[in-house]
This record gives C-alpha cells, sequence and structure tokens, in this order.
C-alpha cells in the first residue's frame, strides 16, 4: 500500500467551514452570497458541462456543498431529481439543508459515508484541494456512481494566488528570516487524468481555466478568504498570529508588484476541471493490443514528405 501524505489538517478545514457558517449565522458580514463569487462562478461552469451531456442523472451528490450554493445554480439541470448534499463542516451542511430542503449530511470525502453504486452523478465544487488522499477519495467516488454514472468536479490547481503566495513568502523572509508554509500546495492539471484514470474511471478528462479577481486592495482578498473558509490548514503551518509587520510587509510588496494603474490588485486562481465515467459495457473501449490491421510504418511511409531513418540515424533536414 502507498503511503498517504497527511499534508491538511482535515479538522482545521472542517473548522475553517464552520467559523464561515458561524459568520453568516450571526451577521457579521454579508456571507457567502456576497463574497463567495468565486463558488458561484466555477459552479455555474459544472452546471454549464453538465448542459452539454445529452443524459438524465436522477440521483446526484453534491460532494463539499458549502451552504448549498451548487445546489441553487443546479435548477433541475441533469434531469436531476433528488440532489444529495454533503460538506466535512456539520456547522454548513446544517444551513445547506435549510437553505435548500434538500437531503444533506455532515461527511468527510477521505471516508464517504455512501454505499457502492448509489448515484447516477456526483459533484463536487471548489472541495478536494483540501483531501488529503485524494487518489483514494476519487476511488470512492467512482464505487459510490452506477455504472455509466458520471463524475464532474472543479478544483483549485497550483497557479491559485501566486501574487498572494509570493507577497508573503518575500516579506515573511525580509522580516522573520524564514519561511513556512502559508497557503497550501495545490495540484497541477497534468496530474488531473492521471488521478482519474488511477481510480478506475473511463473516458477520464482534464483541464483548467484561469480566473483572475481585481481587488481594491490585498486585505480585502485575505478577509473573502477567510470568509469563505478557505485560510491555511497545512499541518506544518505556523500555530498564531501572523506578525502585524510580516503582513504589512506583504501588503505592501503585493501592491508594489502587481497593482495595475488604477491601484487594484490582481488575484489569480487557476480551477482544473475534472470528468469521468464509472466503467460500463456500452462504453468506447479502446482496442487491443496488436489489433490493428494497418501498419503504422506503412503509413508514415506513403505518406508525402515523410521522414526515413536508414542504418538507425535520424534523417537530418
Amino acid at each position: 500500500m502507498s503511503q498517504i501524505m497527511n499534508v491538511f489538517n482535515r479538522r482545521a478545514v472542517g473548522q475553517h467551514r464552520d467559523r464561515a457558517a458561524r459568520m453568516l449565522g450571526q451577521g457579521l458580514d454579508k456571507g457567502l452570497d456576497d463574497r463567495d463569487f468565486l463558488l458561484d462562478e466555477v459552479g455555474e461552469r459544472l452546471a454549464d458541462r453538465l448542459d452539454d451531456i445529452k443524459r438524465r442523472f436522477p440521483l446526484g451528490l453534491d460532494l463539499g456543498c458549502r451552504d448549498g450554493v451548487l445546489g441553487r445554480l443546479l435548477r433541475g439541470r441533469g434531469g436531476i431529481e433528488t440532489l444529495f448534499q454533503c460538506d466535512l463542516s456539520p456547522k454548513m451542511a446544517a444551513r445547506a439543508r435549510r437553505n435548500g430542503g434538500r437531503p444533506t449530511i455532515a461527511g468527510d470525502e477521505e471516508f464517504l459515508p455512501f454505499g457502492e453504486q448509489a448515484f447516477d452523478l456526483v459533484l463536487s465544487n471548489l472541495s478536494l484541494h483540501w483531501v488529503n488522499d485524494l487518489p483514494g477519495a476519487l476511488v470512492q467516488v467512482r464505487r459510490a456512481l452506477k455504472p455509466d454514472g458520471l463524475f464532474l468536479a472543479a478544483m483549485l490547481g497550483g497557479d491559485t494566488l501566486k501574487e498572494l503566495r509570493q507577497s508573503l513568502g518575500e516579506a515573511e523572509i525580509a522580516v522573520e528570516g524564514g519561511l513556512s508554509p502559508r497557503l497550501s500546495p495545490l495540484a497541477e492539471v497534468r496530474d488531473g487524468g492521471d488521478l482519474l484514470q488511477r481510480a478506475g474511471f473511463s473516458l477520464p478528462v482534464a483541464d483548467a481555466d484561469t480566473l483572475t479577481v481585481s481587488y481594491a486592495d490585498p486585505w480585502k482578498l485575505m478577509a473573502d478568504l477567510r470568509a469563505m473558509g478557505e485560510t491555511n490548514a497545512v499541518n506544518e503551518r505556523r500555530r498564531g498570529f501572523t506578525r502585524r509587520a510580516t503582513l504589512m510587509t506583504a501588503v505592501e510588496r503585493y501592491r508594489r508588484t502587481f497593482a495595475g494603474a488604477d491601484g487594484r490588485v490582481p488575484a489569480t486562481f487557476q480551477v482544473i476541471y475534472l470528468a469521468g465515467w464509472a466503467p460500463h459495457a456500452s462504453q468506447p473501449q479502446p482496442l487491443k493490443p496488436g489489433s490493428a490491421r494497418t501498419s503504422l510504418a506503412d503509413v508514415l511511409g506513403n505518406a508525402p514528405g515523410a521522414a526515413r531513418k536508414e542504418d538507425g540515424k535520424p534523417n537530418e533536414d
């Protein structure tokens, strides 16, 4: 068995979402309806991808549902008749249940509380980037799908918040003489298809979008990340509050390096989209090795201008 790297503190991830749910309940900010534009935008793009598939998925699962934002965006698309919702945070799951009236439970993506072949569709909107054993979680998702069931997900990729990462790193080195893990490591798009294939999905596809958001200043960005429950949950993170001098230096470097002519600063979010199907006999299958009827050498040899090799040496133009 491969060793699982516990990069993230899953308890901390849940606590951050609990705190975001409490802020919503106490009216301390306008909450996800105002600040979590990212979930809305990416959720809408996931729903658009579902529109492109001419199939009906009566029973679906929203994995990492937050306050039910994806359920609100789907509006019955994909022929979904019943949408179960699941979130690591009990407080966020409770809000999702109240907001949409859908069946909702608190559950961990690393230990899915569902039986095999339970769903026609599993969706996940910006939650899987906090999972330690992502291959294992994907295997569980595949098992929870009925044969020929669909998995669609969006997760943050490695270029996300590159401006903030650079500014915080430079500030910590300058002020404190060292560097600590402040932002989570994220997957690369080239890993997506491999992960799906390893988990046993058929027809795996991975691609990426980059969204650039304009902020009045870096403080507003950091406040939004806190309100979304997206603050640092790396196991090796420094405990306690960041020094004021470090934060002030990071904000100044952010402005100086990245601000536009209008004084506003960009924040980059790279979103990796994953799509895969639970295996089924009706799906297109790759040909067996050795079953081709035409030789590749014959094809290349008959092609106009085809390059030839002699004596084991490549042809040079």
